[in-house]
């Protein structure tokens, strides 16, 4: 689980001198300005301080069920982000006063900003002297397609700057999921039935949208760095942009789609939304009881088995949001030592999407036969086509990127177009179709391209 929370992010740097026959030496560490901190920390301020604006106008004008649903899920999402600071940077076995204490008062978040930017500040100043501390790294990296393992000599500033990095990657994903996937649907659930949009909700709702797709972005990110520990992965532009455009129309689509439901059957659709995230929730748990196998006590050393049991229904109520709205990107298994199931599995990703389309187009049925025109002065028929259509265009991106954009393509014993193939024309086993984990064997590997 120490990998799972706390992966390093190397600098890239280039190969200079050959350190051993298996081994090449890498450059001088480099150090980027921490954009992703601050533009976090922003997130995070902007979305609490839209929140608390719209808890006192729903108070001011007595609308308590709307205020002490927005005050919810702001406050949810805001314990979760401190827990997870803390918990990334094990401030419980330091002495920090003045940062738990800004963890208290929920400004967790602007402290370690705060931090981070001194620290880079001081590596600024720095820069070109020699640090009296230093560990080394190895990661594998495909060059020309040629699998080669380079190692650095990361300084402790560096790594320093790089667990904030990381820690603000994680917090990223706990607040979009965890408070402002339901902070946005509910506002959007609010602004369908009032008919209006004032200043602040719209605010809210914007940053919320933001905080989602950057969130889902680095699902994709991480998820990657995980399955692949070993190696040094770079995303390029294009890249990163396929995946944007990927998640931003899977999660609006399915948000509005979840709207719409909600808005026309009321209180009739609470049962099936809540079922539908119990059965997310529930099934790591019951593939963990079904196999029999011991609770993990790698998470954290000095964790007793409530600690992390604490942990794991943290992680999986993480895993069922994600998943609510969109693909994870992962698997979760418990019974790993690592947590996630490392394999490729297209058979995962298939079923999610085959799911959720089926549940999309029943949710925009039911919006289209039984929706209240009063809702919208829309044709109910084209804004339900539109849905589906943004929905399947999200899919297409994805194996776009699955097929021509993954980093580490190149590793995959089986392609996007492969499984299509076997699935549509039933021409190869089962047994070949279930089996889709990435071999690390050279002479194995077969290029998708």
């Amino acid at each position: 689980m120490d990998r799972v929370y706390e992966i390093p992010e190397e600098p890239s740097v280039d190969p200079i001198s050959s350190l051993e026959e298996d081994v090449i030496r890498g450059g001088n560490p480099r150090f980027t300005f921490p954009f992703g901190i601050i533009f976090s920390t922003f997130l995070y301020c902007g979305e609490a301080a839209s929140a608390l604006y719209m808890v006192r106008f729903y108070r001011k004008n007595s609308e308590t069920y709307w205020m002490a649903y927005t005050f919810s899920f702001f406050m949810f999402s805001s314990i979760m982000v401190q827990l997870t600071l803390i918990f990334v940077h094990r401030d419980l076995a330091k002495d920090k006063p003045l940062s738990l204490f800004m963890h208290l008062i929920l400004l967790g978040p602007v402290i370690r900003c705060l931090e981070a930017m001194i620290k880079y500040l001081t590596l600024w100043k720095k820069e070109g002297q020699e640090e009296p501390y230093v560990s080394l790294t190895r990661k594998k990296m495909l060059i020309n397609g040629e699998e080669v393992m380079i190692e650095w000599e990361v300084g402790h500033s560096i790594r320093t700057l790089a667990m904030h990095r990381n820690a603000y990657k994680r917090m990223s994903q706990i607040q979009a999921f965890l408070g402002s996937v339901p902070q946005l649907t509910y506002q959007l659930y609010v602004t369908l039935i009032s008919a209006e949009v004032p200043l602040g909700r719209a605010v809210l709702m914007v940053f919320s949208l933001i905080s989602v797709t950057y969130g889902a972005t680095l699902c994709n990110m991480l998820a990657i760095q995980i399955k692949y520990d070993e190696y040094k992965i770079r995303l390029g532009l294009l890249e990163v942009l396929c995946i944007t455009i990927w998640r931003t129309l899977e999660i609006t689509s399915r948000l509005l789609i979840l709207v719409l439901f909600s808005a026309t059957l009321k209180l009739k659709a609470v049962p099936f939304l809540l079922l539908n995230f119990l059965i997310i929730l529930f099934e790591p748990w019951v593939k963990f009881w079904r196999s029999g196998a011991q609770m993990p006590n790698n998470i954290e050393k000095n964790f007793s088995q409530v600690g992390t049991l604490t942990v794991l229904i943290s992680i999986t109520v993480l895993y069922a949001g994600i998943n609510f709205s969109c693909w994870s990107a992962l698997q979760l298994k418990l019974a790993d030592r690592d947590l996630v199931e490392k394999g490729q599995n297209w058979g995962h990703m298939g079923l999610h999407y085959s799911v959720r389309l089926v549940e999309n187009v029943i949710m925009v049925l039911v919006f289209k036969f039984f929706g209240v025109k009063v809702l919208l002065n829309y044709c109910h028929s084209l804004i339900a086509l539109q849905l589906i259509i943004a929905y399947l265009i999200s899919i297409g991106f994805m194996l776009l990127f699955f097929q021509y954009l993954h980093p580490l393509r190149s590793l995959f014993t089986h392609n996007i177009m492969d499984y299509l193939h076997c699935v549509c024309c039933h021409q190869h086993s089962r047994g070949r179709v279930e089996n889709l984990e990435p071999s690390f064997d050279p002479e194995e590997r077969q290029s998708i391209v």
